[in-house]
């Protein structure tokens, strides 16, 4: 069983030996460029993983250093608002047209519907296919040179939402090459241009001078890719940086408030129960494992108070969801000690990308084996556990998700969740009683009608102990308030360089 890590405990050497290459790669005190403007130094936590495609998990972080833009993108609320596109309206309930901003990608060529209907056909034929698209499909057609007609497999009330996803976004002609790869650098729309990547290591980025809206206030970004924690806060903490992305909970406490800014997230972290397979096929069992979970500890303990305790599956990042909840339904009666005593051993996985989650993983054990279940621990890099979790080889699971990352708005992750045909189902629920609240969520146009019927979804996978919620993530990202201005702290970790983000 994994031993907590000391949470005071000195700075490793190991970690700030991994802080040297980061700071060779950035100039010291941050380049001059014109006027007293600087270039901004920036650690991100996760690697470039496909050579910076947008159809993978790599479209996140082009949409967090401002590269990238699709047809829409969101405000604070989840709302769809223009981007490259101006306005758009239904045209019937599967149909749907968009008119487009008469600007230029960043190699020159003209933003026009070929471009972007080339861009979303690319992207339904990936293979595998972004997640945003695993519920849907879309035919885009050009109708006029500004004007581009989308029809979705189903009506999809939340398309303009789902058009913001990064993984949807609009590059020109030069970024698709014969061989089937998409190159982003140079041929994008955002504030910044992605000019040079140094495989896993670094990235260049330089102001796209021709952008429609506002022009960046820096000259470029120097990005660094850290996944130590530690590691990228010792480089805040030197100076070697200016912003320092998701600094472990372990750490915030020893930066100061100065250099760290919490907010609440959109990510719960949950208990995913294996509901067709082992021990937890009983929803007794289930029952029996949920009354075990003490949240408030989890929050103490682990995140030295920096979290919220579990509240549903919707946490705080989703502001409207605490006025609309409604109380689990068709629970049934937990196991008592007894009979869980009896059970066979469980296995309970997790992962070490996310540094907090091994210490919930103890936790969690330790509660569950208070009331009497027998528990083996596997905790291992997500890659290696991630096929095994959705082909159901775990009694539990504990993971961190994002619960709006897909369309800004939680049906398609209750979709994808907790539905029968749900692609990323690790409890293995099928329940006719979810996949129907779910359906009618998904089937709702009015912003207030949809949020209702998911938090009725919501209400039935707690009830049926699917998932046990553990606790409500906040994001902290790192950068000296008194030196930087302009970082996006975005609920929906979609944003985090913009183009205000500038060296006072």
């Amino acid at each position: 069983m994994p031993t907590p890590r000391s949470r005071r405990a000195p700075l490793p050497i190991v970690a700030a030996a991994l802080v040297l290459p980061l700071a060779a790669c950035s100039m010291s005190g941050g380049s001059k460029a014109s006027g007293d403007a600087q270039r901004l130094r920036v650690v991100m936590a996760f690697p470039p993983a496909q050579a910076m495609s947008p159809f993978g998990d790599d479209a996140v972080t082009l949409s967090r250093l401002a590269v990238t833009e699709g047809l829409t993108t969101l405000d604070a609320n989840g709302a769809a608002k223009p981007s490259l596109a101006t306005s758009w309206k239904r045209d019937d309930p599967t149909t749907w047209t968009f008119t487009l901003r008469d600007t230029l990608f960043q190699d020159g060529a003209k933003v026009d519907a070929a471009a972007v209907v080339r861009s979303l056909t690319a992207a339904g034929k990936a293979s595998p296919p972004p997640r945003v698209l695993s519920d849907t499909t879309l035919k885009a057609t050009a109708t006029g040179a500004d004007t581009v007609r989308i029809v979705t497999g189903d009506a999809d009330p939340l398309l303009p939402q789902r058009l913001a996803n990064p993984s949807l976004a609009v590059l020109s002609p030069g970024a698709y090459g014969k061989d089937g790869k998409v190159d982003p650098a140079g041929h994008a729309t955002g504030p910044f241009t992605l000019t040079d990547v140094k495989g896993a290591v670094a990235a260049t980025l330089e102001r796209n001078e021709d952008h429609w809206g506002s022009k960046a206030e820096a000259p470029g970004v120097d990005v660094t890719f850290v996944a130590d924690g530690t590691a990228r806060a010792n480089a805040l903490r030197t100076k070697a940086v200016d912003v320092a992305e998701y600094i472990p909970v372990s750490q915030a406490s020893l930066l100061g408030d100065g250099l760290v800014h919490e907010f609440p997230s959109a990510r719960t972290n949950g208990l995913s129960l294996n509901t067709r397979h082992g021990v937890f096929a009983d929803p007794a069992m289930r029952a029996a494992a949920r009354a075990a979970i003490d949240s408030d500890a989890l929050v103490d303990g682990v995140y030295e108070g920096r979290a919220d305790s579990a509240q549903g599956l919707l946490g705080p990042g989703v502001p409207w969801a605490a006025g609309k909840r409604t109380a689990p339904t068709d629970r049934v009666a937990a196991a008592g000690r007894d009979e869980v005593a009896k059970t066979e051993e469980i296995v309970l996985a997790t992962y070490t990308n996310r540094p907090e989650l091994p210490e919930v993983a103890t936790l969690v054990q330790q509660q569950l084996e208070k009331c009497g279940f027998t528990v083996k621990q596997v905790v291992r890099d997500y890659a290696q556990l991630e096929a095994d979790a959705l082909a159901g080889k775990y009694d539990a699971f504990v993971q961190a998700r994002n619960t709006l990352l897909d369309t800004a708005d939680p049906v398609s992750y209750l979709a994808s969740d907790f539905t029968c045909d749900g692609s990323f189902n690790i409890s293995q629920l099928c329940d006719e009683r979810v996949d129907a609240a779910v359906d009618k969520a998904a089937s709702l146009a009015a912003t207030e009608d949809r949020h209702r019927a998911e938090m009725t979804a919501e209400a039935a996978v707690l009830g049926a102990d699917a998932l046990v919620p553990l606790v409500h993530e906040r994001f902290v990202q790192g950068y000296d308030d008194a030196h930087v201005e302009g970082v996006a702290l975005d609920p929906m970790e979609r944003t985090l360089i913009t183009a205000d983000t500038r060296i006072r």
